[in-house]
């Protein structure tokens, strides 16, 4: 079980904006801001609280980039590594009318997860995955700007239990980038 949610660490950079009653529109213009505004580099250490490698720790390195155009989601690619062993993790999530999907790696029908509906709220996203019998959330809240806390948990019976951690903090170029006037 615990190799099957190894994939589920690209969930990482996805987050939210709390939202009033309002139309579709105004609401897909907050989602689109709140994925505009965790695009970047994100690195951080998590640990797998539950299951059989309860304990182990890991780090992950990632880039968010927003969906172009009129989209509303965002990409993620990177790695996360356990010691010397590093696995590449990839995440696509799109807007799908009122909720959202997509998958981690190659989908439930491979190696990965399916994205199987979600939401934004407030500071945080929540994100329903699936993969054959087991069913779970993704739980990303922005600390800030530049940390987010993720939190992965599995459906046992009629309970969620986290069963993934994950501390991120945005990189941030130490160079200042400016312009020269006149």
């Amino acid at each position: 079980m615990s190799y099957r949610l190894f994939p589920l660490f690209g969930t990482l950079a996805i987050v939210s904006t709390i939202l009033a009653p309002a139309s579709v529109a105004d609401a897909s213009s907050r989602d689109r801001q709140f994925f505009e505004s965790v695009g970047g580099l994100w690195s951080g250490p998590g640990e797998i609280v539950a299951g059989k490698y309860k304990g182990t720790k890991f780090t992950c390195n990632l880039t968010g980039e927003p969906a172009v155009g009129k989209s509303t989601g965002i990409k993620l690619d990177g790695t996360c590594r356990v010691g010397m062993f590093s696995q590449p993790m990839t995440a696509v999530i799109s807007q799908n009318g009122n909720s959202y999907s997509g998958q981690f790696l190659d989908g439930a029908a491979g190696k990965g997860l399916d994205i199987v509906s979600g939401s934004v709220t407030g500071d945080k996203v929540v994100m329903g995955i699936n993969r054959a019998k087991l069913n779970g959330a993704m739980v990303a809240r922005l600390a800030d700007e530049s940390a987010m806390h993720i939190t992965i948990s599995v459906k046992v019976e009629d309970r969620m239990i986290p069963v993934i951690g994950l501390k991120l903090n945005r990189k941030v170029d130490p160079i200042a980038v400016g312009s020269i006037s006149k």
